[in-house]
């Protein structure tokens, strides 16, 4: 999805996993921001990371898949256009921790 985050947090808890990006925003994106009304530049900026989002979401569910050993059940995205900061949440079908609590006990 072009560069990469300055900065990247993630977070499991439970059967959520979440992904906090930090200073995402290319150069150009900020100059979209800073040129047009405020809400337009925002709405159009989000309305294009969605769709990115939305079209890379196979591969996104598959490598959680991969990492997790767990479904992903359904996916969150937003973008902040002041701070440059995204997160992601990703729902798991159940908690990876406690999956392998239940095979070391098999």
């Amino acid at each position: 999805m072009g560069r990469g985050p300055k900065n990247l947090q993630t977070h499991l808890i439970d059967d959520l996993l979440v992904v906090r990006l930090h200073g995402v925003l290319t150069v150009a994106e900020q100059q979209l921001v800073k040129t047009l009304a405020p809400e337009k530049g925002r709405d159009l900026l989000k309305q294009v990371r969605t769709h990115l989002i939305e079209t890379a979401r196979p591969t996104f569910e598959a490598m959680v898949h991969e990492i997790t050993g767990v479904e992903v059940l359904n996916l969150h995205q937003d973008i902040s256009t002041s701070t440059g900061e995204e997160a992601v949440l990703f729902r798991l079908a159940e908690s990876p921790l406690l999956r392998e609590r239940a095979k070391a006990r098999e």
